[in-house]
């Protein structure tokens, strides 16, 4: 193609931008005409605020401090029903997220629960889904006092969820997805599918089962979202 330096030199340089969203625009959507034209690329590259994972950051310190508040946070209520509060005065705690928290016992799931919607400041919802995957996790029994040196807690800050038009924008390893069809939603986050081996098609899959939806539903008039998440672990 004649021109080809420049655009490769564009496509470079939108690849170390963080892989942008991209929209192409033709011709024909302005001027509907579609017959044969000598044609030109004009392209623009923006950047700004953005939306995703690498949007919003925590530092190796906030990280800590999470996993510490959501430890005491099960301890405190498995052994004395008390609910702690966030005393770390945090700016980053205190802006609305939605957030999980994953229990893992000598590597098997002990529980996950947490909001996908941002309906609590961080510290707080990191807290309450502490303590909803220790004693409310409907797949497992309640955490006891005793299992708790041998758990390994995990968090996941989720970005804002958005609905997406096709299933080929699920990129697996960074979307969280969530499948929504006939009042049933299911939920899977961005670590899931990587943990398990799955390709974008067994994710979608999985995620429709566990909507309590057929296999397929993702196909079939379903809603789908996507989500990012800063993950981090003990």
């Amino acid at each position: 193609m004649c021109g080809g330096g420049p655009v490769a030199a564009l496509l470079l340089f939108a690849e170390k931008a963080g892989r942008p969203k991209v929209e192409i625009l033709a011709r024909t959507d302005s001027s509907g005409f579609g017959g044969p034209v000598v044609g030109y690329l004009a392209a623009v590259v923006l950047s700004g605020t953005g939306t995703g994972a690498a949007a919003f950051t925590l530092a190796p310190d906030a990280r800590s401090e999470l996993l510490r508040l959501a430890r005491s946070a099960v301890a405190e209520f498995v052994a004395r029903r008390a609910v702690i509060e966030d005393r770390s005065g945090r700016a980053e705690f205190a802006e609305p997220r939605g957030a999980f928290v994953t229990l893992r016992k000598r590597g098997e799931l002990r529980g996950c629960i947490g909001f996908i919607e941002p309906v609590a400041p961080l510290g707080r919802a990191v807290i309450q889904a502490a303590i909803f995957a220790a004693t409310e996790d409907p797949r497992f029994p309640p955490v006891a006092a005793s299992e708790i040196a041998d758990l390994r807690i995990e968090i996941s800050v989720l970005t804002p969820a958005r609905e997406i038009d096709n299933a080929r924008e699920v990129t697996v390893g960074t979307h969280g997805l969530i499948v929504e069809r006939d009042g049933r939603k299911g939920v899977l986050l961005p670590q899931v599918p990587v943990e398990n081996g799955w390709d974008r098609e067994t994710f979608l899959e999985q995620a429709s089962l566990k909507a309590g939806l057929p296999r397929d539903a993702w196909r079939r008039g379903a809603k789908l979202s996507v989500f990012e998440a800063i993950v981090f672990h003990e």
